[in-house]
């Protein structure tokens, strides 16, 4: 296995959501704190980008080759990569403390999506599903709504608290989409990263990006970390398989809170890694209205 290389030096502010289209072999990804959507074509290596009013935080495509996407101020479709937005359900919480920050859909095509509370005071942070035009609360616990993901078999969801170091497990009824039984898979010690957006392998080991940590961790499905990756940034921040096979693990990274000493060791912070893994990812599910 090789070092993780940069495969899109892309200077985000904070490049979050790698979204791996295996129908276009097309690399989407957000910088949220520039309120940017931008589109890798792997094959032409061109970057196109798209720029909103406000930050977009997480987004899954339909089956018709739209989006579905989580601003700070609800939640929107639209047609094509350049089409006007879409109301789907406007936020109901303070958007000057709370906007949506990960999310993705479940083999079903629900998006869940859940949010940041920025004051960090109180755990205001929650998992919104949307499906057939309606909202559901599915969970309100969490500073930092992150790390969302599903076993292959879809009856365990991943949930994790970045600032609290924290990952979760629910069981998962995919028929109902009900969430329950939640508790802790994996905590981390303070001072060693903390875990931000994950991705699941075929074989059912969690993949976190530990922010502030400089790697990504594969963890097994009992809660044992098997593997660390290190990461040219401090600031890891999501990851996805994707490829032509894949298994290659596409990271995004944070370059805004990066210090200028940080900035010299890791000039490309800010870009989206890549390396080459000995496993399958899942095909990500798409949208279904």
């Amino acid at each position: 296995m090789t070092d993780m290389q940069c495969a899109v030096n892309a200077q985000a502010k904070l490049a979050e959501c790698p979204r791996w289209d295996e129908r276009t072999q097309t690399l989407y990804f957000v910088d949220i704190d520039s309120f940017i959507l931008y589109a890798y074509d792997t094959k032409s290596k061109s970057l196109a980008h798209r720029k909103f009013d406000e930050e977009i935080g997480c987004f899954s495509l339909d089956e018709h080759e739209g989006f579905v996407a989580a601003f700070r101020s609800g939640v929107y479709t639209f047609e094509h990569f350049n089409a006007d937005l879409k109301p789907y359900w406007l936020a109901s919480y303070d958007q000057k403390t709370t906007r949506f920050n990960d999310g993705r859909c479940d083999a079903k095509g629900r998006f869940l999506a859940g949010t940041m509370y920025s004051p960090k005071d109180a755990f205001n942070g929650a998992l919104h599903q949307f499906s057939q035009g309606k909202e559901t609360l599915i969970d309100q616990a969490a500073w930092t709504s992150n790390g969302l993901a599903f076993s292959p078999d879809n009856t365990i969801m991943y949930y994790s608290d970045t600032p609290n170091h924290v990952v979760y497990q629910f069981d998962y009824d995919l028929e109902s989409g009900v969430a329950t039984n939640k508790r802790i898979f994996i905590e981390f010690p303070r001072g060693n990263g903390r875990p931000d957006g994950a991705a699941v392998d075929s074989e059912g080991n969690y993949w976190s990006a530990l922010y502030q940590g400089q790697r990504v961790v594969k963890i097994s499905p009992q809660g044992k970390i098997l593997e660390e990756y290190p990461v040219p940034a401090t600031y890891p921040t999501m990851v996805a398989f994707g490829g032509t096979d894949m298994q290659t693990l596409f990271v995004s990274t944070c370059r805004g809170a990066q210090t200028e000493e940080e900035l010299k060791q890791f000039p490309e912070a800010g870009g989206i890694f890549a390396i080459e893994t000995n496993v399958k990812g899942q095909i990500e599910p798409r949208f279904a209205g």
